[in-house]
């Protein structure tokens, strides 16, 4: 007789029932879920409700607990039950949950053989005084303050890609960390191709009339700008019954659970945009999260066990392009003022007194190039990205030094941006992400912008999802990226994923075009 071939299907009841390697495999990593929820815990805490004498007691806690999750992934019982695992699931299909599962603990694994745990602890503690460090020499704009520690965390950053190896550059070890796949010479020719349609595009709206802001800035008190972001957030699905919005000064969303999803949001009483960037951007990152199929709460698909990070999305890339969609193809939308105005306008009747939906919008999204990262215009927004980008990546690979660093930057800027940097606060010292040892982040921010406008435009062709928009309705664009997307968790890479979902590979054209038909437009170019 013919041999009958062994079917691979996912798995039903009963057949689950006898992946008890894998099932405890499941329970195991739950452990090791819980532990980093109780870290995104610690480091929410430490970023809004903390005391600043607490930050350095803090940074050991955090470490510690890093520290067990990382002992947990790497024991003996854990590459027991792997084993185990491996071999009651090899009939499945590559696809199902149990393999992919599998195949991501395999990886974490040999990442973590790679990788000294002295090493780690060494960047736990040096990031902790390096942020303490950082926010004096921030508040005195003191460069010269901060850069023994920056050299530090140089210095310890190389030795984090020299063990990660990999076959390519010390900066592609750190891109591959936050962006799985990516490296240099891939990053390269996406960032060329975005830079050279963005400076035509800026240098004729530098050229143009520029529409009306001034009414952005003014007296906007803080206790009317958290309804405001509470009631913009919720307009966006955001779920309160699950989630809390709170102060900070660099707005972030963190993930204690898929049911427990936290946003920030900073505020400044005479200028209403970052409360409004804050609102819509982190909003986006928190929709991702509490879409995730609760199935794979505590397990495989919802944590990064490489960097020991509790979240959903598959790279950073990926999270921070469902955020760019919220913040700038939804609440940058012209349909979406149109519907919303009202809820702004009511919060502050006098700053707005005379200013319409539309001149709201365009004021919104006027280009105004500025030292800034956060909170910056879309068509500037990604030339602040590169110049962070190319400085890291010389710094990392010795081609710069940190005492250069200032001089560096402040000339990129000048170049790119036009922009005379008044200070290092407003310049080298602006953003968190160097003295928490994040080298290889920055690229996420422009991938992510990307991401955002080819899943968006593929999302507009689906039913119900313009006519919603145009109306002023999020729920059917959330409900098909929920459903097509934020639902799968880790499961799949960002280029899977977007092949998924729009059947094209990944591109920086929808980018180019989207900004070029909304900005030409909206400056009568």
């Amino acid at each position: 007789m013919p041999r009958r071939s062994r079917r691979a299907h996912r798995p039903d009841a009963r057949d689950r029932q006898r992946l008890m390697s894998y099932q405890a495999l499941t329970e195991r990593m739950a452990g090791i879920s819980d532990v980093l929820g109780a870290i995104s815990l610690l480091t929410w805490d430490a970023r809004t409700q903390m005391p600043p004498g607490g930050a350095i007691t803090r940074g050991r806690q955090i470490a510690t607990l890093t520290e067990v999750a990382r002992e947990h992934l790497v024991a003996i019982e854990t590459r027991r039950l792997l084993d185990k695992a491996d071999a009651e699931t090899a009939g499945l299909k590559p696809d199902t949950i149990e393999r992919q599962s599998i195949a991501n603990i395999r990886a974490a694994l040999a990442f973590h053989d790679r990788v000294p745990l002295d090493l780690l602890r060494r960047r736990a503690n040096l990031s902790s005084d390096a942020h303490a460090a950082w926010l004096e020499a921030r508040r005195d704009a003191d460069f010269a303050a901060f850069a023994p520690w920056l050299e530090r965390m140089v210095d310890l950053t190389r030795e984090l890609a020299d063990a990660i190896g990999g076959g390519g550059t010390r900066y592609d070890a750190l891109l591959d960390l936050y962006e799985p796949g990516m490296t240099w010479p891939t990053l390269q020719p996406l960032m060329a191709e975005l830079r050279a349609g963005l400076l035509p595009l800026l240098g004729d709206i530098r050229n143009a009339k520029a529409p009306r802001s001034d009414f952005l800035r003014g007296h906007f008190p803080v206790a009317r700008q958290r309804e405001m972001v509470r009631q913009l957030a919720q307009i966006l699905g955001y779920d309160l019954t699950r989630g809390r919005i709170d102060d900070v000064i660099h707005p972030f969303e963190v993930a204690m659970a898929r049911d427990d999803v936290r946003i920030t949001a900073r505020y400044d009483e005479s200028w209403l945009v970052p409360g409004l960037v804050a609102a819509l951007h982190e909003t986006g990152h928190a929709l991702y999260e509490q879409a995730v199929d609760p199935a794979l709460q505590r397990g495989a698909m919802t944590c990064d066990l490489r960097t020991l990070y509790l979240v959903g999305g598959p790279s950073f890339g990926m999270h921070e392009g469902q955020s760019r969609l919220f913040e700038n193809h939804v609440g940058k939308s012209r349909a979406f003022w149109q519907a919303h105005f009202g809820v702004v306008q009511a919060l502050f009747p006098e700053a707005l007194a005379g200013i319409d939906a539309d001149t709201f919008w365009r004021g919104f999204c006027a280009v105004t190039p500025s030292p800034i990262h956060f909170g910056s215009d879309e068509v500037s927004h990604d030339l602040h990205i590169m110049v962070r980008v190319d400085l890291e990546h010389q710094m990392i690979d010795g081609d710069m030094k940190v005492a250069d660093l200032p001089e560096a930057w402040n000339a990129r800027m000048k170049v790119d941006l036009g922009i005379v940097v008044p200070n290092a606060r407003d310049g080298v010292l602006q953003d968190v992400h160097w003295p928490t040892g994040q080298f290889g982040t920055f690229s996420n921010y422009t991938i992510g912008s990307m991401t955002a406008a080819q899943i968006f435009a593929h999302a507009e062709t689906l039913p119900g999802v313009s006519d919603g928009l145009g109306r002023g309705d999020n729920a059917p664009l959330l409900k098909v990226l929920s459903q097509g997307l934020y639902r799968h968790g880790r499961r799949f890479s960002r280029a899977e994923a977007i092949a998924r979902f729009t059947g094209q590979p990944d591109s920086v054209q929808p980018y180019l075009a989207y900004l070029d038909r909304k900005y030409r437009n909206l400056y009568a170019l």
